[in-house]
This record gives C-alpha cells, sequence and structure tokens, in this order.
C-alpha cells in the first residue's frame, strides 16, 4: 500500500504536543502553580497534565514510523539504506540525548567555560552538524560547517567538567535525556519495522513482548532491565504508535470513518480502563518509574487525541485553526533545541524573569508566551530555511 508524504492530523498533533512539551518545560522554572498542571512527585502515585506530554510524543513518534520507513519501502529502497537511515537518525537523537543529559550536571566552577556559553555552542554545534542544508550549497562549504561542528562538539566534549569541585568528572552516561531516550525507543521500533516489513501481525507480537517486559519488570516477575529499551516503557509507547497508524491506514483504505470511530473509541477507553486496572500490581502510576499504568493511561489518551485530530483535521479540514503552531509539527526538532539557545544566553546575559513571572499565575502566563514564542521563531527560521533534519 502506498504511503501519504504526510498526514496532516499527525503534524498538529505533533505541533500541540511539541507546544506544551515547550511549556511544561518552562514551567519547571515556576513555583506556586496548580499541582494539576506540574509532574507528579517522585514518591508519589498518581499523573498530573505534565506526566502526559512526553509519553505522547512518543506515540506521536510512533504514528509517524510506518509513513517514513514504509514510503521508503514503497520507493523501492534497499534494505541497507533503510537501516543507514534508520541509524543515523537514532545516533544524532541519542548523541544530543547524552549531551544534554550530561549538562544537568555541568560544574561552571570546575570548568573553563560558564554554563551558559558552553550550552549556546553546544546548540549551536548541533545546528550546523544537522542543518537541513540546501541543495543548491556548495558541497565543498557544507562539508565545512558539518566539520566545524564536528569538531566544535569533540571540544566541548573535552572542556566538560561535571560533579562536584571534590570529585570532577568528565562526559558520562547517567542517563539518556529526553532525545536520547527518544532515539533509542526509534532505533528498536523502526528497526523492528524495517525487519518484518511492516508486517501487523508481528508488529503486534512485537509489541505484547516489550509490554510484557515493562509490566513483568514493575510487577516484579524479574529485577534487571534490557539494554537498550530498559525496562520497556518508552519502546511500548512507540511500539503502540506505529500500531495505531498502521490500523488507521487499514481502515480507510476501505472507504470509511465509521470502524476508525467505533475501534479507536473502544482501544483508547479499555487501554485506560487497563492502566487503572494493573495499578494497584504493577507500582502504581508514575512518569518516573514509567509503570505499566502510566503507559497504558497515556497511550489510550493518544488514541482518543489522534481520533479527535483525525476528525478535525483530516475529514473536517480544520487545519487553519492550528496554523500559528504549525512550525512546531514541521520542523519539530528545530523547536525543541531553541530553549537551549534562549537560556543560554540568559545565563551569560544574567538576565531573569520579574519576580511576578517566577511564580503562580504570572508564571503560567510566561510559559504560555514562551512556547508561543519559540514557535514563532521556529516558523521564521523555517522560512529562511534554517531547519535541523535527521
Amino acid at each position: 500500500m502506498l504511503q501519504p508524504k504526510r498526514l496532516l492530523s499527525i503534524d498538529v498533533f505533533r505541533a500541540i504536543n511539541m507546544f506544551f512539551m515547550i511549556f511544561v518545560n518552562d514551567l519547571s522554572g515556576v513555583r506556586d502553580v496548580p499541582a494539576w498542571i506540574d509532574h507528579v512527585k517522585d514518591n508519589e502515585d498518581g499523573m498530573h497534565f505534565a506526566d502526559s506530554i512526553f509519553p505522547l510524543f512518543l506515540f506521536i513518534a510512533g504514528l509517524s514510523i510506518p509513513l517514513a520507513i514504509g514510503r521508503r519501502l514503497d520507493k523501492g529502497d534497499s534494505f541497507g539504506k533503510i537501516a543507514g537511515y534508520i541509524l543515523l537518525r537514532s545516533f544524532a537523537l541519542i548523541a544530543m540525548g547524552f549531551f544534554h543529559a550530561n549538562m544537568e550536571e555541568y560544574n561552571s566552577a570546575a570548568a573553563i567555560l560558564p554554563l551558559g556559553v558552553w550550552e549556546l555552542l553546544l546548540t549551536l554545534s548541533f545546528f550546523l552538524v544537522w542543518l537541513d542544508y540546501p541543495e543548491t550549497l556548495a558541497k565543498a562549504k557544507k562539508y565545512a560547517l558539518i566539520g566545524i561542528g564536528v569538531a566544535t562538539l569533540v571540544v566541548l566534549a573535552l572542556l566538560y567538567k561535571g560533579g562536584t569541585m571534590a570529585a570532577p568528572k568528565g562526559l558520562a552516561p547517567s542517563w539518556w535525556g529526553i532525545l536520547g531516550i527518544i532515539g533509542w525507543a526509534y532505533l528498536v521500533c523502526a528497526g523492528i519495522y524495517l525487519l518484518v516489513r511492516g508486517n501487523f501481525t508481528v508488529l503486534v507480537i512485537a509489541m505484547l513482548l516489550l509490554v510484557g517486559i515493562n509490566v513483568g519488570m514493575h510487577a516484579g516477575w524479574f529485577d534487571y532491565t534490557i539494554w537498550v529499551i530498559n525496562d520497556g516503557a518508552s519502546v511500548s509507547l512507540m511500539m503502540f504508535g506505529a500500531l495505531v497508524s498502521l490500523l488507521y491506514a487499514k481502515l480507510i483504505a476501505k472507504g470509511s470513518y465509521s470502524r476508525v470511530w467505533l475501534i479507536f473509541t473502544i482501544a483508547g477507553i479499555a487501554l485506560i480502563a487497563l492502566g487503572f486496572f494493573v495499578r494497584p500490581y504493577t507500582e502504581g502510576i508514575s512518569k518516573i518509574h514509567s509503570t505499566p499504568a502510566w503507559v497504558f493511561i497515556c497511550t489510550g489518551i493518544g488514541i482518543l487525541f489522534f481520533e479527535l485530530m483525525i476528525w478535525l483535521i483530516d475529514v473536517k479540514g480544520k487545519k487553519h485553526w492550528f496554523k500559528i503552531i504549525k512550525p512546531a509539527g514541521t520542523s519539530t526538532l528545530t523547536c525543541y533545541l531553541i530553549p537551549y539557545i534562549i537560556v543560554a544566553v540568559f545565563y551569560i546575559a544574567d538576565f531573569n524573569y520579574p519576580h511576578f513571572l517566577n511564580f503562580g499565575t504570572g508564571g503560567v502566563i510566561r510559559s504560555f508566551a514562551v512556547s508561543f514564542i519559540v514557535i514563532i521563531i521556529t516558523g521564521f527560521l523555517e522560512k529562511g530555511r534554517l531547519r535541523l533534519k535527521i
């Protein structure tokens, strides 16, 4: 089955998700916000609005896998060529996530460069290495710019100092950061999709195995994690997305949306109910601990919201309602990285928001404003072909 170039409902879903990802990331620096917006604490059983944003991004990334890989298969690309594409894309995300995770422990007192300068140079290096360079640009100039980006990353890695003054340390994997988690999950899910060439039945079996690992670990059936997939939560969320996307293609190929509404509504509600059912037996609902209840509930929410986007965008054609945030869905990685540039400049300039924007209602309004500003900047850069492509 030939794959469409893009699915507008997924682009809009991704844009909304990225808007709120920027929002909740900025909100982390705001005090006294309503509890239902903020993340649930480490030792609490439950989830708030912020706890649903990242898992939905993983689900959306899964929705895109059949479109991206399926399109390449339809074009007749070789297994090796597609595998190379998956590996390079995964490596880019894992590398960026690795640097971001280490940035959390950056020790400006021990390092040569202040944190703001290091973060700014790091983000600019990402742009140089993974920029969507125009085809009209001379190859020598393109590879020179990429080389400068790679060389800068190497220097920044050598100059990095983390830990404490008494026990400084260099770059080391503690966790992989948001982008790294996405990269590892994409490597597994896109790799499986390629190996089985999108066979729906085999992908269902793979999804059940991944979910089984997540359930088994948190139910106490075994107490070790598996390299790459860890406890299976992230890959399960992304694989759910891939399966839902494939199912959607199968259902609309029959020329009717009636089954889409019925099946997606039942599936979404059933997964949310399953999450609450397993909650007492698998360490509750927790984003921090990536429990099965959290995975099932977020997947159910993802299916229901995707269904809403299908109806609103694909059926009713209301994409213009979301025009202002469109760049967040089409230049998503660029949009994600721009706040790092803003924060770095704030560090360097020693800029702080006025007091009333750092807590309560003023802080929430600030975070909404930051999301819109970042997306507007992304749109401006997108028009000038300054966007990352991996």
